[in-house]
């Protein structure tokens, strides 16, 4: 029998640490088979992401992208995770598309930043204050429970009202300030043109970079990729994807050597010193969503 996973009922299930755990034993399984694919209708788009690990089974993750579906009252994505169990191809489960991107975007993040922050990091920013940056908080927290948090955000009353729904999370006002005095800087937004400068920089901060999914965006600037040891969770699906990777890369900037290590090389994720500065690139994937679903189902089934 098929199980169905819901959001409400899936989410206070799982734990932060752990799902870092579940991804760094799935990198030890053999590589991930993936591929994308896209439908449109105008303005409207069908996309799944697969992928298959032989030890794992095989997740597709399908979902909806209606814009126009927000000026009638409906939300704009809808979506859900189809898991198929490794030895005969059974279905074993669908879960919902928003508990797994929730779980798997942060906690991609949370990894790197466990292995190349450094342990003492008491000031962490979030920039961006949208459902991901919220998502981020509560990563962060858990594995780094005495830190202090900001967020900043372009629109400053969105920042604001982030603040008002998470206790002690302070705004920031200037943003060259606020990355100054942080251990750790994570960002998600959809910026086209750096928001982040290489020259804000500090000695052993730790960089965590999540908005820019496309060729044409990045969060970073060219310094700010040239002062920093350089790691991304695969190479397979940032190298060539995304312009914070390929901008630099194409004008010499840095070199493809400089990117040191993906999560098929997780010992390689350790810090040299307290003094460099790590930067880390989060650009997803389908094997991600395959190693988050069958961490939820885990959970499902044993709790």
């Amino acid at each position: 029998m098929t199980t169905i996973i819901d959001f409400d009922n899936g989410d206070p299930l799982l734990d932060w640490i752990e799902l870092t755990d579940a991804f760094a034993a799935g990198h030890d399984l053999p590589k991930a088979e993936i591929s994308d694919s896209f439908l449109y209708r105008g303005k409207d788009t069908l996309l799944q992401r697969q992928a298959w690990i032989d030890g794992m089974g095989i997740g597709v993750k399908s979902a909806t992208v209606f814009p126009g579906n927000p000026a009638q009252g409906v939300p704009m994505i809808h979506g859900a995770v189809t898991l198929y169990d490794d030895a005969h191809g059974i279905l074993e489960a669908l879960i919902d598309f928003h508990l797994v991107t929730k779980w798997k975007t942060a906690g991609d993040s949370l990894l790197a930043a466990r292995r190349l922050a450094r342990p003492d990091s008491r000031n962490i920013l979030i920039v961006g204050a949208g459902t991901v940056g919220r998502n981020l908080h509560a990563a962060y927290s858990a594995a780094f429970p005495s830190a202090n948090f900001t967020v900043w955000n372009r629109t400053q009353a969105n920042a604001e009202k982030m603040a008002e729904d998470i206790d002690g999370l302070k705004v920031a006002t200037d943003l060259e300030t606020a990355v100054g005095e942080a251990d750790i800087i994570t960002s998600a937004t959809m910026s086209t043109d750096p928001t982040l400068r290489g020259d804000w920089l500090q000695p052993g901060q730790h960089v965590d970079l999540i908005g820019a999914y496309r060729p044409d965006m990045r969060e970073i600037d060219d310094t700010g990729m040239a002062r920093s040891r350089i790691f991304v969770d695969s190479l397979d699906t940032t190298i060539e994807h995304i312009g914070e990777l390929k901008f630099p890369l194409a004008n010499g900037t840095i070199r493809r050597e400089d990117v040191l290590a993906d999560y098929y090389n997780l010992a390689a994720f350790s810090r040299q010193s307290d003094e460099e500065i790590t930067l880390f690139k989060n650009g997803g994937g389908a094997h991600l969503d395959l190693m988050t679903s069958r961490y939820i189902l885990n959970k499902w089934s044993t709790r």
